[in-house]
């Protein structure tokens, strides 16, 4: 017994000695790290000589960090721009231009090799390197400034971010092909619908096109084009059916492609968190001031740190303010001396899916004879693990994409604008920072190629406009919204820019856009299949025309609004239908009293929202699974949240599922479930909105990393939803908000979500959340003397 109680006493010794050890090395680990990230903090004073530059640049940081910058040539502003953005956000911009080219798992290993295949499959570097050989000596001469001042910067700073040490690698030298990866990425995330075309004509094929007609509308009578009159809200929705594909078994495709979407991170978002945005222009007739405002926030999925980094450039012939995009030369949306300009997506369908003639050679048909594909080799480098290779064939319309697709045995050709030599190419920021007119906005505009916008703007002399810019095939045979089988949809060049939606002063001196249909009755050529839901747009346009002399606190306000008319309308259509159910429990009886007293705002301390919520996220498998299955997950679209709407409003019989005998019991059914599967407290009335709908911003890296949590946004209640004006999801929402208001050019504001640093241990790490959360904002001070008013830290850059 005692040399039994000897062996235990000796293994707990062991024990206790071994989780000491363990925790010494993770303290260990944790203070070395927290050492690392001190490291790298950049320097904000004194001087500094790099080779960046070729004569001294000014860079002033204000309050939140954001660096404003003076140089004495547009050539030294451009590399000083890179050497500062480099200093906050070197690490993402190594990751982002990695996961463009598809070369993620050569640092993060196997897990992202199907990332990577994607991405060479629609082989993006080749894109990218054909784009930067086509840019004009002007934007190749300001990309190569860019890549200059990156350079300068992993060449000359004292200690490079922490997470290239906690990984051990080191970044490559920047080039110009890094920022167009960056630029194609922003296209691919905008702009990017094959996967939605094959899903589609699988959904097609399941159920019938009549069916599939309801569940992919094109457009709404609750639209509002920004070149339309006030539209006529009472009138029917007008729906476009698609077309009929070959017969076709897909069933095992259908795994393949939520296999595809899980991997294109399209499974794990909500339902409606699509990128895109809203914006709004007014003329000074509905200000205060007299002057115009406009305002913009673009919705994409949230990341740390965030897409966008603020800066202030000026230089003799430049001057522009707002946001960046890290690793791009220039401002991307803000203003400078003259004009403001704003985007939200306008989803113009620049893809479509051919289904080749093949032979069993392998040649394809291409209408005049047959051709052999052409080859591409690729190696996928995966750290810890085996090098993948692939070959990726192409066809005249552009690479092949069955490879994606495991179980198809068509060979299925993607041809996209950016592919196109003829009609891809060129950055028209330059000309877009320099504008001093609408004149020269529009000359900047006309050489726009991609991604799809829409365009607001306003400027100094009282004007305001909105365009739609972006190269859109011209398709004599009309649009198609599934893969393409014969020979009578081939592009014939572009729609002409003098085509495209435009309005300049319009005479009730409002313009609002918000992804939905821009496109007003009568529009000869569809620019797309897919608007998004009008919710977010109508409520903008009754916004503004009930408001006057509106100020800047007013387009906050607008830009943080919970007000969603869709899920009241629904909270009502619940509430009424279990009225009307057979033998509604006494808690579904709880919940209808709680929906039908309820005014639509979407707040975290209500139960409402969360009942309405939890019902609508229940509804869609109610209705889909028995027509579709396990594939019901696959349907997504934009306009869904209308779908919905016509629904539940229309009640088809086609719709109702066998085992309701009404659709009022299908819709008390599917509050029940949602209470259910959101595990509802017993008392409704104790639910808020805020306990399920969140907002978390874990770090990439660190987050992963024991201890480490702090370096990342906690969950936090997330007011509003994906059809109010404050559109949002758990991990995606407003990216920045602006307004310009030309009263006073040093009161315009900016924000971002977390803050201008990558480094957590950085003072502007994420000082701007609280502003972003709790919904108010920041100056962004822009005159000489604001800018020195504002100033808390001065680097000069000498040569």
């Amino acid at each position: 017994m005692r040399g039994q109680r000897g062996w235990l006493f000796r293994l707990l010794r062991v024990g206790v000695a071994l989780i000491i050890l363990v925790a010494l090395a993770l303290g260990a680990g944790a203070l070395w790290l927290r050492h690392a990230m001190q490291a790298q903090l950049p320097q904000l004073d004194g001087d500094r000589r790099t080779f960046a530059v070729t004569k001294p640049v000014t860079v002033q940081r204000d309050h939140q960090g954001v660096p404003h910058i003076s140089a004495t040539s547009v050539d030294d502003l451009i590399a000083a721009q890179a050497y500062v953005t480099a200093q906050d956000r070197l690490w993402q911009m190594d990751m982002m231009r990695r996961v463009a080219a598809g070369e993620v798992a050569e640092v993060l290993g196997s897990n992202f090799v199907e990332h990577d295949r994607i991405q060479r499959v629609l082989q993006f570097r080749q894109t990218a390197e054909r784009l930067t050989a086509s840019l004009s000596p002007q934007d190749r001469r300001f990309f190569e400034d860019y890549a200059r001042g990156v350079n300068a910067y992993i060449n000359e700073a004292d200690a490079l971010p922490s997470e290239f040490r906690l990984l051990n690698y080191q970044p490559r030298r920047w080039q110009p092909v890094d920022s167009v990866l960056i630029v194609l990425s922003m296209v691919q995330t905008l702009d990017e619908q094959w996967p939605t075309k094959l899903t589609r004509e699988t959904i097609t094929r399941k159920i019938g096109s009549t069916l599939a007609a309801d569940l992919y509308p094109t457009g709404s009578w609750r639209d509002h084009p920004p070149t339309q009159s006030t539209p006529d809200l009472t009138q029917p929705p007008v729906n476009v059916p698609p077309p009929q594909p070959d017969e076709e078994s897909f069933d095992r495709i259908a795994d393949d492609l939520l296999r595809l979407r899980a991997t294109l991170g399209l499974a794990d978002t909500c339902r409606g968190c699509i990128p895109g945005s809203n914006e709004w222009a007014i003329s000074g007739a509905h200000t205060a001031s007299g002057h115009p405002m406009l305002s913009n926030d673009m919705h994409l999925n949230h990341s740390v740190p965030g897409i966008w980094y603020e800066m202030d450039l000026r230089a003799p012939t430049f001057h522009a303010a707002g946001v960046s995009l890290p690793g791009v030369p220039m401002i991307v949306a803000g203003h400078n001396d003259h004009i403001a300009w704003g985007y939200t997506a306008l989803y113009g369908d620049t893809q479509d899916l051919y289904v080749e003639r093949t032979n069993a050679q392998g040649e394809y048909w291409d209408g005049s004879g047959w051709h052999a594909m052409e080859r591409d080799h690729e190696t996928i480098q995966v750290r810890f693990g085996k090098n993948q290779e692939l070959d990726v064939l192409r066809t005249s319309h552009g690479p092949v994409i069955s490879a994606l697709v495991p179980h198809e045995s068509r060979t299925i050709a993607l041809r996209w604008i950016v592919y196109d030599p003829q009609f891809a190419g060129g950055m028209p920021v330059y000309a877009l920072n320099t504008a001093t007119n609408w004149q020269e906005f529009e000359s900047a505009m006309v050489q726009w190629w991609a991604p799809t916008l829409n365009v607001v703007y306003a400027d100094d002399q009282g004007h305001i406009g909105y365009q739609a810019v972006g190269h859109i095939p011209q398709r004599p045979g009309g649009l198609v919204g599934v893969p393409i089988t014969d020979q009578t949809h081939e592009w014939q060049g572009v729609l002409p820019f003098a085509s495209l939606p435009s309005s300049f002063d319009p005479p009730g001196g409002i313009l609002a856009t918000a992804n939905s249909r821009i496109t007003p009755d009568g529009y000869p050529t569809p620019l797309s299949l897919e608007w998004a839901s009008p919710y977010r747009n109508e409520r903008i346009w009754k916004w503004l025309s009930s408001h006057e002399k509106m100020t800047r606190i007013d387009m906050l306000s607008l830009q943080t609004d919970i007000d969603s008319e869709l899920d009241h309308e629904l909270a009502q259509r619940f509430a009424y239908a279990i009225d009307h159910a057979h033998h509604p429990s006494t808690r579904l009886r709880a919940a209808a009293d709680i929906l039908r007293s309820w005014n639509g705002v979407m707040h975290t301390t209500e139960a409402a929202p969360a009942i309405v919520t939890a019902a609508r996220d229940a509804l869609w498998p109610l209705l889909l699974e028995p027509k579709l299955g396990k594939d019901w997950k696959l349907y997504e679209w934009p306009e869904s949240a209308y779908v919905e709407e016509q629904m539940v409003t229309g009640k088809p019989a086609s719709w109702l599922p066998a085992k309701y005998p009404t659709w009022d019991d299908l819709l008390a059914a599917a509050v029940s479930r949602g209470l259910e599967q959101s595990h509802a407290p017993l008392s409704l009335k104790n639910w808020r909105y805020g306990d399920k709908h969140t907002i978390a911003l874990p770090h990439p890296l660190y987050g992963m990393i024991p201890f480490f949590g702090w370096t990342g946004i906690s969950a936090h209640p997330q007011s509003g939803d994906t059809t109010t004006v404050k559109q949002v999801g758990r991990t995606f929402g407003p990216s920045q908000r602006f307004t310009m208001d030309w009263s006073d050019v040093d009161a315009s504001t900016e924000n971002i979500v977390m803050g201008q640093s990558g480094d957590p241990v950085s003072p502007y790490y994420r000082d701007q959340w609280p502003a972003w959360y709790g919904a108010s904002t920041f100056a962004l001070p822009f005159t000489p003397a604001a800018v020195d008013r504002a100033t808390e830290h001065t680097l000069r850059l000498t040569p």
